[in-house]
């Protein structure tokens, strides 16, 4: 069984490499076949696929993710956070949850619940893929 604190510890770590851009921690702390699952959008299975997609925010200017509350148990880790980012040059404000599985201190999954709507409103008029 995977500790508690170690799993807490290491998410609140990834989250934070997320807001300096600190793509090798990223990259290192996710399992071989990890899967990111934005809810409304399609996964993201795979290290070769998920170093394209986190190699891909490189110029986007560092965010902020914010916790207001966090759980774990065992491996399992689920938190609600505001993330303040940009795209395209558009300041967003999304409310996150999200829920991590860890196992031998790497992220196997990784699922986010928010809701699509200040994102596209952000992106109109604008060509990205959300």
């Amino acid at each position: 069984m995977v500790p508690t604190v170690a799993s807490d510890e290491l998410v609140r770590a990834f989250l934070s490499a997320w807001e300096r851009r600190d793509t090798d921690f990223i990259l290192a702390h996710l399992a071989d076949d990890a899967v990111y699952h934005a809810m409304p959008l399609h996964p993201i299975a795979g290290k070769a696929e998920l170093a394209s997609w986190v190699e891909s925010f490189a110029n986007v200017p560092p965010g902020r993710l914010e916790i207001h509350h966090q759980v774990a148990a065992g491996g399992v880790v689920m938190n609600e956070r505001t993330d303040r980012i940009t795209i395209g040059g558009t300041p967003v404000t999304l409310l996150t949850c999200a829920v991590f599985e860890v196992e031998d201190g790497r992220i196997t999954a990784w699922r986010e619940y928010f809701d699509l709507a200040g994102l596209r409103t952000a992106m109109r008029g604008r060509r990205a893929p959300v």
